[in-house]
């Protein structure tokens, strides 16, 4: 039996987001950082004659049909295979948490498939798939850090230095539709430009600077989740400064000396993160 174990699927901060508009099919157009951290899922994929598509959860219970199982599908549709796969699913990074995670097993699941199943699409096929799934996932299959623009879908590489981050994630997460259709939700913040961020990053080289531009989405967050005022506060006290990421509930900073990171509340999930130069799988599709 054909299988591939122990593939990671990595997570995301976002350094920054920015909402400078919105389309008129009521897609919010964004600016962003995305950058790659070490906090991962480890998926597993065994391949089945039958043509089903199963899933097992070794770690954390996921949904009935959550992103893996429907990028299987999803692409099983698009090659007209008949083969299936068993997928395990060791889950670590968490959700509802603007990391990016369920998009980031999609990505792998694409490309892991791709390979088990000897369909050899290119990079731009899975993307076309990827993006019927979720915004963030061709940003996972490119496997580069990343400006961002548009709705998600243009993506720029861009090369980041080493870092090491604090990143919390409280006990309580956000549903991002409830943070985009909110009515106060900040929309219409001028357009940055790429050479602008690298120029203020490069303004200390010898401390990269993490903390250009803001989130628009922090706002509407704490109002929703007040355990983001929390975290953020939390992360104050340990003298880091913090801001969301994504449109989830964690919230991160850079950790520019050995902060102790002691007395959290309990069930708050707390890591010091090191962001990655390209994801683990770059060049699986090209």
């Amino acid at each position: 039996m054909k299988a591939i174990y122990d593939l990671p699927a990595p997570a995301k901060l976002n350094l920054f987001l920015h909402i400078t508009g919105r389309r008129a099919d009521g897609y919010h157009l964004l600016q962003s950082v995305f950058m790659l951290i070490d906090w991962s899922d480890t998926l597993h994929f065994e391949q089945r004659g039958d043509g089903q598509i199963t899933r097992e959860d070794l770690t954390t219970p996921l949904p009935a049909d959550d992103l893996v199982l429907r990028a299987a599908r999803a692409l099983q549709g698009f090659a007209q295979t008949t083969r299936g796969a068993h997928i395990g699913v060791a889950k670590h990074v968490p959700a509802q948490a603007g990391m990016g995670g369920g998009s980031s097993d999609a990505a792998t699941c694409l490309l892991a498939l791709n390979r088990l199943w000897d369909l050899n699409l290119p990079l731009s096929k899975l993307e076309q798939i990827g993006l019927g799934l979720g915004a963030d996932v061709p940003f996972f299959l490119r496997g580069h850090n990343a400006w961002v623009e548009g709705i998600g879908e243009e993506i720029t590489p861009i090369s980041l230095p080493q870092g090491r981050f604090a990143v919390v994630k409280p006990n309580q997460g956000i549903d991002t539709r409830d943070i985009f259709s909110a009515p106060d939700l900040q929309r219409t913040t001028p357009a940055a430009i790429l050479s602008g961020f690298a120029a203020y990053s490069e303004a200390e080289a010898d401390s990269f600077r993490f903390d250009f531009g803001h989130n628009d989405l922090q706002p509407v967050a704490q109002r929703l989740c007040p355990a983001v005022t929390e975290a953020i506060d939390w992360l104050g006290h340990q003298g880091l400064n913090a801001r969301m990421t994504g449109s989830g509930s964690s919230v991160f900073a850079a950790m520019r000396h050995d902060a102790e990171l002691a007395d959290a509340p309990p069930g708050w999930q707390i890591r010091r993160c090191s962001n990655l130069a390209v994801h683990p799988l770059v060049g699986w599709a090209v």
